[in-house]
């Protein structure tokens, strides 16, 4: 299974030639699953060569544009191509209708033909709230990580903890800097992709570099860094970590070395 990034912005990277943090994993067989679909993914799988007709799956972690902006483009575009099957959607049942409800209809529901649902698009499989699902035969479990919690307003996303030949990876999605909550995930995982912004100016809904430095040496040591913004890359070996993601980077996770 390969691990592709074609994208490692943030939400408003421009500049840099850098694009959204949207992902591809392929399986052995050379399925898809589209590691969710922000605004810029058109252009980030064009510029590989790539196009909707190369998905044939797709993952939601939460609902911020830069990672389900594009969703409206893949479900009009496989829809209306017969030489699309329609791709299966693995989101959690805690976001799923606001999904539909809040992003989606406004542009989806209205159709020439038909009064559409999300189902008209996708075949949608709901994730329990603590759950898991199984895509070509791995079991990718759901790790709700704090992103926005304020209050009565919450946005969790859900990252991704899943094994690769007895290596496990972790993707974490957008998180804040919570290390005491991803502790036993972090202990768990031999390899780990962490979202890290490098502004100066700590967000506080993003995990900021200078936070991430403070990290145990043994966990930064299989971290790998990304969705960071535009601008001057700390250097993130001489701090202990793997580095920082690049647009394109590939990770073959049955190679055993990443993990090394």
């Amino acid at each position: 299974m390969e691990l592709q990034f074609i994208g490692t912005g943030s939400a408003f990277t421009i500049g840099d030639s850098n694009y959204q943090s949207n992902m591809l994993l392929r399986s052995r067989v050379g399925r898809t699953l589209l590691l969710d679909c922000g605004t810029d993914v058109r252009l980030a799988l064009y510029e590989l060569g790539l196009s909707y007709r190369d998905i044939d799956d797709v993952y939601i972690s939460h609902l911020h544009s830069d990672h389900v902006g594009g969703l409206e483009w893949l479900g009009l575009s496989t829809k209306y191509d017969p030489r699309c099957a329609k791709p299966i959607m693995y989101i959690n049942e805690f976001i799923c209708d606001d999904l539909w409800e809040h992003v989606l209809a406004g542009g989806l529901r209205p159709l020439q033909d038909d009064k559409g649902e999300l189902e008209t698009f996708f075949t949608v499989q709901r994730v329990k709230r603590q759950g898991s699902f199984i895509w070509q035969g791995t079991e990718f479990k759901q790790v709700e990580t704090i992103h926005i919690d304020k209050g009565p307003i919450i946005m969790p996303s859900f990252g991704l903890l899943f094994t690769v030949n007895d290596h496990k990876t972790f993707l974490t999605t957008d998180t804040q800097f919570t290390p005491d909550h991803l502790a036993a995930v972090f202990a768990e995982a031999d390899l780990i992709f962490h979202d890290c912004e490098i502004l100066k100016m700590h967000t506080g809904v993003h995990a900021n570099y200078q936070d991430l430095k403070t990290l145990d040496s043994k966990i930064k040591a299989k971290m790998w860094l990304y969705h960071y913004n535009p601008g001057h890359l700390p250097d993130a070996k001489a701090d202990g970590f793997r580095g920082f993601v690049l647009k394109g980077q590939v990770f073959d996770l049955t190679d055993p070395r990443i993990y090394g």
